[in-house]
């Protein structure tokens, strides 16, 4: 392989790893404070791109005014989905939650399936994302350059949030435990509907970011990249919102590297992500920067 090659497949598992690691973001914090692990999660990816398409083309929208707005619309999706499906179950047996997890992710799915159609539709991809520039010889597309950046920077923006913050130490002390948090006079419903909505609105700026890349939308495009994301979730130790981030970029250069390296084995590139689940389930279950959980019941 030349270094020509070799870069350019670097910045490409760069770019995607950078997505899971935003979508991984969302995961980390629901689990973080309720211990469960949100599958449908990664249908707002397509809750997000489904309504920055009709956005702008239904309502004629720039793109500067529909991503955002999309973006928005995603996050209050995800404090409908906390207040229908998990906000009455919030004293049920876990195994319950994870049910309504399933359940939810399957409605968003079908729904999107019934109400606009299971024909993939094209994802709008303005001309400042489409161009290529060429650096030491190396054609990248600036969607590849311009996707971690807005990771790293909507990372720190969370991280200012949840540290240096009101509602950022009501979420750690959340997370920490219920009972002592309710003690001290903190909403617990408002302080779990904020995190459902900072998590989703990353998941859908992840979405946006994803159609961009792939630039074909269907109701389940979220499938694979929300469990893809969990992955790196839990590689980077679920619960840890870097080690999320470290454990989106890490799969994602493993997931490209592994087809650069080993052509013939990109057929099975869905099927290395899930054995890396399984070796960090084996070897080290709370992950890379993850800390042993102590049961909040």
């Amino acid at each position: 392989m030349t270094t020509k090659i070799f870069l350019q497949q670097l910045t490409n598992g760069i770019s995607l790893g950078s997505l899971y690691g935003l979508v991984a973001i969302g995961y980390t914090m629901v689990y973080g404070i309720l211990r469960l692990i949100n599958f449908a999660h990664g249908d707002l990816l397509m809750v997000a791109s489904y309504t920055a398409i009709y956005g702008i083309a239904m309502f004629t929208l720039p793109w500067y005014i529909s991503f955002p707005l999309a973006i928005i619309v995603t996050g209050f999706v995800g404090i409908m989905l906390d207040k229908a499906a998990y906000k009455p179950l919030r004293d049920a047996p876990r195994i319950s939650l994870l049910i309504s997890a399933i359940g939810a992710s399957f409605l968003l799915e079908n729904l999107a399936l019934v109400v606009i159609g299971g024909v993939p539709k094209a994802f709008p991809r303005p001309e400042i994302f489409a161009k290529v520039v060429s650096i030491h010889g190396v054609r990248i597309q600036v969607l590849t350059i311009y996707t971690p950046i807005i990771t790293i920077l909507l990372l720190f923006g969370l991280l200012f949030i949840v540290y240096r913050t009101k509602a950022g130490k009501a979420m750690r002390a959340a997370s920490m435990d219920f009972e002592t948090t309710r003690l001290m006079g903190i909403d617990l419903d408002r302080i779990i509907a904020f995190t459902f909505l900072l998590g989703s609105t990353m998941a859908g700026a992840g979405g946006i970011m994803w159609a961009l890349k792939y630039p074909q939308v269907n109701p389940f495009m979220g499938v694979i990249p929300g469990l893809k994301a969990f992955i790196a979730a839990v590689l980077g130790g679920i619960g840890n919102i870097v080690g999320a981030v470290i454990g989106g970029f890490l799969l994602g250069l493993a997931e490209i590297l592994l087809v650069a390296f080993m052509p013939e084995a990109a057929q099975y590139r869905d099927a290395f992500a899930f054995v890396i689940l399984i070796l960090v389930l084996l070897f080290r279950p709370t992950g890379i920067m993850g800390e042993p959980i102590v049961d909040k019941t």
